[in-house]
């Protein structure tokens, strides 16, 4: 059973994003013909775990109610994150997921990410979120919080950059 608690569960995937809540849509070109690779790396938690991030899952690809914790930060500063996931998309022009919040995360709210290959053959890489604080660390951040929200959406793109030049192992 879900303990996802808000009513704008899956708006990340259908829009629109919710008032009250910080809105984050960045969006990331990628290397042409990229756009297999970057969905198995976005689907298989290769993309998180390449950019530093910590991934306790009882998955090992993306799904619908997949339990997964990601954790940032380093040793004891490390701060883990609940999330289930929410919806997951897989064709030959989109692929990626979106999480939900759990009791336990920092923040209340939702993120996806997202591969998009259009007509044209471009790919895109895009995280899309609403969020607001859930713990005080997160209030007390403020727009310092938000900032790395962004700077951390940006890490994710690099990184995917990076995977998408790179044969799969």
């Amino acid at each position: 059973m879900s303990e996802l608690t808000y009513p704008e569960v899956g708006a990340t995937r259908r829009g629109p994003l919710p008032a009250g809540y910080h809105h984050l849509r960045h969006t990331a070109p990628m290397p042409p013909g990229s756009f297999l690779v970057a969905a198995e790396a976005v689907l298989s938690w290769r993309l998180h775990r390449a950019a530093g991030v910590r991934m306790r899952t009882d998955a090992p690809r993306a799904a619908p109610g997949v339990r997964v914790t990601p954790g940032l930060g380093l040793g004891p500063l490390r701060v883990w994150g609940p999330c289930e996931v929410v919806w997951v998309a897989e064709d030959d022009r989109e692929a990626g997921f979106g999480y939900g919040t759990l009791p336990g995360h920092p923040e209340r709210g939702e993120e996806a990410f997202l591969v998009r290959c259009d007509a044209e053959g471009r790919v895109n890489f895009e995280v899309t979120a609403f969020s607001r604080p859930d713990r005080w660390f997160m209030t007390a951040a403020g727009p310092a919080g938000r900032a790395v929200q962004h700077g951390y959406a940006r890490w994710l793109a690099h990184t995917l950059r990076r995977l998408s030049h790179q044969p799969t192992s």
